[in-house]
C-alpha cells in the first residue's frame, strides 16, 4: 500500500486542506493500490502564492540558464536512477503493459534532453543589427520567462506530460504549479519526490492531484500567467475560453483521430506490424495513436486480414504480464465509453471483422476491453470522426491517392498521422499534403527536437524542442 498523506506544496511536503485520502485501485482487479491526499482551492491559493511570491522576487528567473540546465539535468539524472520504479507506478495505476512503461523510460531522457539542448543554445537575448547602419539606435531582443504557469496533464500518459511542460517552464525562469489526475496520485506523488531532491528553490514548484472543478479553479486563477495543458478537446476548449476571458497566454495540446495511409506499394505486413505499436500502445489510449487505417481497394482485404491476424494475437490481460500488450483501461467509465463506442459502431453498419463488445472471458474483475477491428467504415461515421481513446481500429477503403488524403484530412482533428510506402519520397509527398501537426513515415518514432502539436481541433501551440521552450517566454524589445 501506498501513501501520499501530504500535498507538494511550494516544494515542501504540507499538510492538506482536506484529511481525507481518496482510494486507488487497480484496473486490472479493482483491489486496493494506495491512498493519496486530493488539493482543494485552497491548496491551489497556498501554490500559487508560493510560485508567485518566488517569481516575482526572482531568484530563479535571474538565474543564468547554465544555472537552470544543471538543476535540470540533475533531475532527469534521478529520474533515470529511478526508472524501474516510475514504470511500475504507472503501470499499477494505469493498467499500462509494465514492458511498455518500462520502454518508454528511454524515450522521456531523449524529451528532456532536446529541452535542455535547446535551452543551452537559446538566444536568451541578442543584439539586432540596425537596417540603417548610420542610426545611433540599436535593439536588444530579450525572451523573458511569462511567470506563474499552471500547468494541467491528463492521466494517460503522467511522466511524459509532466516533464514536457515542468522541464521547458522551469528552464525559461517560471514557476510552475502542476496540476496531476487523481488517477496518478502515486506515480505524481513520486515526481515531487524526485523534484525535491533535485534541490530546487523554494516555491518555484508545486504537485497537486486533484479533480476537474480544482483544476478549473487553478486555471482560472488571478495570478497564473499562463496555461499548459494536456486532454481532452472539449476541456481545451473551456480552458480557452477561461484563457480568452482573462488573456492568459495558452497552450493546448489536445486529442486525435489520426489516419494512416497504407499506400499501394506498401509492404503490407510491415505496415500492420508498425501499426501495432503506432495504432496500440497503452492500451490505445493515447492521442497520437493512428486508429484511422485507411487502404486501397485493390488490397482493402489483404490489409483487413492482416490487421485481424495481428490483433488477435495480442495477449489481453494482467499488465505486470511480459507476454501482455493490451491491459485494462484505466477507469470503469473509460471501459464503457469504449465498449459503447463498438456497439455504435455496429449500429452504423460497419463490419465487425474481430472483437466485440464484450468483456474478454476471465477479465471481468478488470476494466477490460476486446479488441476491436472494424471493416466497411465509411468515414462520416461517428467512430470515424470522434475519438474512442481505446483500442478499436477502422479500416476505411479509399480510391486513389486523392481520395486517400481527402479521407485523412476529413476530420475535425489534426494531431498526427503515417504513411506507409516502399517509396520514401514519395511517402513524403503525400506526407505533406495532410493536415496534422506530426506525420510518422513507415513507422519512425517522434523526434523530440521538432515542434509536437495540431492542428484544428488537437490544439493550440507546440511542445518540444526550441519551439516548445519558446511558448514559456515573452519577448521583450530594448531600444538604446
Amino acid at each position: 500500500m501506498i501513501v501520499y498523506d501530504r500535498l507538494f506544496i511550494g516544494g515542501s511536503w504540507t499538510e492538506p486542506s482536506d484529511p481525507a485520502l481518496q482510494q486507488l485501485t487497480s484496473p486490472h482487479d479493482q483491489s486496493v493500490i494506495g491512498r493519496a491526499a486530493q488539493a482543494q482551492p485552497a491548496d491551489v491559493d497556498r501554490a500559487v502564492a508560493a510560485a508567485r511570491a518566488s517569481f516575482d522576487a526572482g531568484a530563479w528567473r535571474r538565474t543564468p540558464p547554465v544555472q537552470r540546465i544543471a538543476f535540470l539535468r540533475r533531475f532527469n539524472v534521478l529520474r533515470e536512477e529511478n526508472a524501474d520504479e516510475v514504470a511500475r507506478l504507472i503501470s499499477l495505476e494505469n493498467g499500462s503493459a509494465l514492458w511498455f512503461t518500462r520502454a518508454g523510460q528511454p524515450g522521456l531522457t531523449r524529451q528532456a534532453n532536446a529541452y535542455l539542448r535547446a535551452a543551452k543554445e537559446f538566444p536568451w537575448e541578442e543584439t539586432l543589427t540596425p537596417s540603417d547602419p548610420t542610426s545611433p539606435v540599436h535593439s536588444i531582443v530579450r525572451r523573458e520567462a511569462v511567470g506563474v504557469v499552471a500547468a494541467v496533464i491528463p492521466w494517460n500518459s503522467p511522466f511524459s506530460s509532466a516533464t514536457s511542460k515542468i522541464i521547458p517552464a522551469l528552464a525559461a525562469g517560471n514557476s510552475v504549479v502542476l496540476k496531476v489526475s487523481p488517477e496518478n496520485s502515486l506515480s505524481m506523488g513520486f515526481l515531487a519526490e524526485l523534484l525535491e531532491r533535485t534541490g530546487l528553490p523554494e516555491g518555484i514548484v508545486s504537485v497537486l492531484p486533484a479533480d476537474r472543478e480544482t483544476s478549473e479553479y487553478l486555471v482560472s486563477h488571478p495570478e497564473v500567467d499562463k496555461i499548459a495543458f494536456t486532454g481532452s478537446t472539449r476541456a481545451g476548449r473551456r480552458i480557452a475560453s477561461i484563457a480568452g476571458e482573462q488573456l492568459k497566454r495558452v497552450s493546448l495540446e489536445l486529442g486525435g483521430k489520426s489516419a494512416a495511409i497504407v499506400l499501394p506499394d506498401a509492404d503490407v505486413q510491415q505496415a500492420v506490424a508498425g501499426l501495432k505499436f503506432g495504432s496500440l500502445l497503452n492500451n490505445g489510449e493515447s492521442c497520437i495513436a493512428q486508429t484511422r487505417i485507411l487502404a486501397p481497394r485493390g488490397r482493402y482485404e489483404e490489409v483487413v486480414t492482416a490487421l485481424k491476424d495481428m490483433v488477435e494475437s495480442l495477449r489481453v490481460g494482467d499488465p505486470s504480464d511480459p507476454d501482455t500488450f493490451i491491459g485494462p483501461m484505466i477507469r470503469p467509465d473509460q471501459q464503457q465509453r469504449v465498449r459503447s463506442y463498438i456497439e455504435l459502431g455496429i449500429e452504423e453498419g460497419a463490419r465487425l471483422v474481430t472483437g466485440g463488445p464484450q468483456i474478454p472471458e476471465g477479465l471481468e474483475k478488470g476494466n477490460y476491453v476486446t479488441p476491436t477491428v472494424f471493416a466497411d467504415v465509411d468515414n462520416a461515421m461517428r467512430i470515424a470522426q470522434e475519438e474512442i481513446f481505446g483500442p478499436v481500429l477502422l479500416v476505411i477503403p479509399y480510391d486513389d491517392e486523392d481520395d486517400a488524403v481527402r479521407i485523412a484530412n476529413d476530420s475535425p482533428y489534426g494531431l498526427s498521422g503515417g504513411v506507409w510506402s516502399c517509396d520514401e519520397g514519395h511517402a513524403l509527398e503525400v506526407a505533406r499534403r495532410l493536415r496534422t501537426g506530426t506525420v510518422t513515415v513507415n513507422g519512425a518514432p517522434v523526434a523530440f527536437d521538432g515542434p509536437f502539436g495540431g492542428f484544428k481541433a488537437s490544439g493550440i501551440g507546440r511542445e518540444f524542442g526550441a519551439v516548445g521552450l519558446g511558448t514559456y517566454t515573452e519577448y521583450k524589445t530594448i531600444t538604446v
